[in-house]
């Protein structure tokens, strides 16, 4: 064994272990923990070990970290709580030795955190499964031997620093070094996701586990998924084998491989996990919340759905504020998803990019959609009127929010209004249970913000989607000449119209029904930064939250105030012709002109038009040639096609894949895609319409519906099989214009449509 000494940061129940065993052994250690009565209680007893055998206790040293002022850590074992990383890593990285190294003995996937600090050099990954608890200030309580496999990160050869590390660390059981700690990692996260699932109601973890299998089953596959969407091989360790557990397993081996799980399980002196102690004992947020950030960016860029696991921890956050709701109905509703997360998964799957041209998704279900309004028309005026004495301040918002420009291709403009927009919703709604920020290259980032049910909504229910993009079609610098300004009930500016005004009525529709008591449900809130250049970077991710939602609410302008009920899909296409070059004045005969080729071909797809069926071509950029005296070689067509459904779509693609060249000697060739799918009026979609227009009835409002040419992110919704309700935002005209307005009387209006709609999914 070595004789240097190790610094344990976070003394808790994982890093206290380690620590009692190390300095058990002989080896110097120190302690360093935020927690005063902690640091306090081990410099007067020591650490203290409580386990059947009764309490033991070694000295150790120990300091809080504001007061440490000791020699520089060689050898660091990081164990504080993965939301800590961060901060640990500020405080730890000046003081580190130069031949320092830190490894993560935490939940998560923290390495990579640690690596922006310190460097990969520098930092050695870990794989932990220690049942332990911290029952008191000095104090862990032992939970049995688990598993500890220390290695390099990025599968590198075990090193010598890691056999030194192994070798001390056998002080406390089973440690071993492999070359594969992601493995192990991956394979630990979805075990993990089970206990988290268990940590929702008050009963022994094997118990609910065995109970429970749908959720448990569907919580492991979806994690393997996306390992294996990564290439990553698991490990099994203790008990738990994932090879069974992924979703083409055969069903026998995994009832097994879970009856072996839980047997030993029920052998363990701790019966239910940290988390469920975290929330029902010390009352603290929990950081499993932290732990699968990683999964949700690998899913969302694999195009992977994680619906039960996001409703885990949906229900972890809600638990945080009221402990008191853990109940075992919360895994009955974890299992009835569980039931469909595999269909789900299936249809929202595919890669971050335009969709290929394919079929169209599934008919979206209306057994889950409410049947009839919930607030009685005095409730209904109530909130109309609450909006309308906050009007002004409607109008304020959208002001500020019109004043922070947003274009499309401008990221930084877009990350600034981003940043703005984050910290309008914290003073409007409070900060959210759950918050994701996915970077995006060349495009706006995508904010998904998730808000628990209020005021006795069912907490099992799946969440409404709430849909709003942030940027526009507005150049950087139109403010400088186009301000926002009001007159009279008209607003103007860039982007007041399509869409801002949308994104401040639904903030305003959670505050009233907040404000006055009234059921809310579940909600997520999706923000983009791309749907003007067709969410291209973001489209992925609408389909992945789709697909963990009951129905989603577009917060796009209306059509002189009409909700729209179907909307045209959008394809895009580049039509490019080579032909060959020559001399057009010696030997006009020789080549084979592109450009006269293409001539045709823009005849050829507008010919292709039906208006009467809804379908428009329209070729609106043409390129060819190099030279007015040489025949051109090369020729080229960019076209918008425009269809109301899938019949049209598949005839437009039968005629692309047959376009043949007429011109001798030269050829052509079709790339691109469907932008957008078609999104069709459903009998889901008009059952959310009959909900709109019952909601809109007590507000004095005859509320229509139309179709429109024009797409939005509604469209990828409902190819998600997902029901949709689009337009609820602005009233108004001149999108994408200077003629651009909305209306100040509407905006308390359509917040109260809104907000009667969301209050109908909080009764169902």
């Amino acid at each position: 064994m070595s004789s240097d000494p190790y610094t344990v940061v976070g003394g808790g129940a994982i890093g206290g272990t380690l620590a009692f065993a190390l300095a058990r052994a002989g080896l110097p250690v120190r302690v360093i923990d935020a927690d005063p009565e902690h640091v306090a209680a081990i410099r007067a007893h020591g650490l203290v070990r409580e386990g059947e055998g009764g309490r033991t206790a070694v000295a150790v040293e120990a300091a809080a970290p504001e007061e440490y002022d000791g020699p520089p850590p060689r050898r660091v074992l990081l164990a504080v709580k993965a939301q800590a990383t961060g901060a640990a890593m500020r405080w730890l990285a000046p003081r580190l030795a130069a031949d320092g190294w830190v490894v993560s003995v935490q939940n998560g996937f923290n390495e990579p955190l640690i690596a922006e600090h310190i460097g990969a050099e520098r930092t050695v990954a870990a794989f932990v499964n220690i049942f332990a608890d911290v029952t008191g200030p000095g104090v862990i309580r032992d939970g049995g031997e688990g598993a500890l496999v220390i290695g390099e990160p990025g599968g590198a050869p075990v090193s010598g620093r890691v056999r030194e590390l192994v070798a001390d660390l056998r002080s406390w059981g089973p440690a071993e070094a492999s070359d594969n700690v992601e493995g192990h990692l991956w394979a630990k996260a979805g075990f993990g996701a089970m206990l988290a699932a268990t940590a929702l109601a008050d009963a022994p973890m094997a118990e609910l586990i065995d109970r429970h299998r749908p959720a448990m089953y569907a919580l492991a596959a979806e994690v393997f998924e996306v390992a294996a969407a990564l290439g990553v091989g698991l490990e099994p360790f203790d008990a738990f084998d994932p090879a069974p557990f992924r979703r083409s397993a055969p069903a026998a081996g995994r009832d097994a491989a879970a009856d072996r799980l839980t047997a030993w399980l029920r052998t363990m002196p701790k019966d239910r996990s940290g988390i469920w102690r975290d929330l029902a004992v010390r009352r603290r947020p929990v950081e499993v919340t932290t732990h699968y950030a990683t999964v949700f960016t690998e899913a969302e860029r694999a195009g992977l759905a994680t619906p039960v696991l996001r409703a885990v921890l949906s229900g972890l956050r809600e638990l945080e504020r009221d402990p008191s709701g853990m109940s075992e109905s919360r895994l009955d509703a974890l299992d009835r998803l569980a039931e469909t997360s595999a269909a789900g998964a299936a249809r929202t799957a595919g890669p971050p990019a335009a969709p290929a041209v394919g079929p169209a998704g599934a008919e979206p279900r209306t057994d889950d959609l409410p049947a009839a309004p919930a607030l009685t028309p005095e409730q209904a005026r109530s909130v109309r009127a609450w909006l309308e004495a906050h009007r002004a301040d409607m109008v304020a918002d959208l002001a500020a929010y019109t004043s922070v420009e947003s274009s499309s291709d401008d990221p930084a403009a877009l990350g600034h209004c981003l940043r703005w927009l984050r910290g309008l919703l914290d003073r409007s709604l409070g900060r959210p249970d759950c918050e994701e920020l996915l970077p995006r290259e060349d495009a706006g980032d995508v904010l998904v913000r998730r808000y628990g049910p209020a005021g006795g909504a069912d907490p099992a229910a799946r969440p409404v989607l709430l849909l709003a993009h942030y940027d526009t079609v507005w150049p950087t610098g139109t403010l400088a000449e186009w301000p926002f300004r009001q007159d009279g009930d008209r607003v103007t500016g860039p982007g007041v119209f399509d869409m801002k005004a949308g994104l401040v009525q639904a903030v305003w529709a959670l505050r009233a029904l907040d404000a006055l008591g009234l059921p809310r449900p579940a909600c997520t809130l999706l923000l983009n930064g791309d749907e003007e250049t067709g969410s291209l970077a973001s489209s992925a991710v609408v389909r992945r939250e789709a697909g963990a939602s009951r129905a989603a609410l577009v917060f796009e302008a209306s059509a002189d105030g009409a909700l729209k009920t179907a909307r045209k899909g959008v394809g895009l296409f580049t039509l490019t012709v080579t032909g060959e070059e020559a001399h057009a004045g010696l030997d006009p005969a020789a080549g084979a002109s592109a450009v006269e080729e293409l001539a045709r071909q823009v005849l050829f797809l507008h010919g292709l038009s039906d208006l009467d069926a809804g379908t428009s071509v329209n070729v609106g950029v043409v390129r060819g040639g190099t030279r007015s005296n040489v025949t051109a070689g090369r020729a080229s067509a960019e076209f918008d096609v425009r269809v109301a459904n899938s019949a049209e779509r598949a005839r437009i693609e039968a005629a692309l894949a047959a376009s043949r060249p007429v011109t001798p000697g030269t050829s052509v060739a079709v790339d691109g895609g469907w932008n957008r799918p078609v999104f069709e009026r459903t009998p889901a979609v008009g059952r959310l319409f009959e909900l709109a227009r019952d909601c809109a009835a007590p507000l004095g409002v005859a509320l229509r519906e139309t179709s429109v040419g024009g797409a939005s992110d509604g469209n990828f919704v409902l190819d998600a099989g997902v029901p949709v309700l689009d337009g609820l935002g602005a009233v108004g005209a001149g999108a994408h214009a200077r003629t651009e307005y909305a209306l100040v009387p509407a905006m308390p209006e359509r917040a109260a449509l809104a907000a009667g709609v969301l209050a109908a999914f909080a009764a169902a």
